[in-house]
């Protein structure tokens, strides 16, 4: 899957905690640093918060580049 909406963002997830939120947090935080607009974080947030855990990494892989 290389349809990423930010692909100059980078994520390292692999060997991490799995929490949802954390996960969340941590793509935010990667968008930030790469000044994303916060309009645009606020909507993959809400597309990560809209459903299962499954559904918050499928929403990470196409937001940023994860590892």
């Amino acid at each position: 899957m290389k349809d990423v909406k930010y692909p100059q963002v980078t994520v390292q997830l692999s060997g991490e905690d799995g929490n949802a939120f954390l996960i969340i947090g941590r793509v935010a935080s990667a968008m930030r640093r790469a000044e994303i607009p916060q309009a645009e974080i606020d909507e993959f947030t809400n597309q990560a918060t809209s459903g299962d855990y499954d559904n918050v990494l499928g929403t990470a892989m196409r937001w940023v580049d994860v590892q």
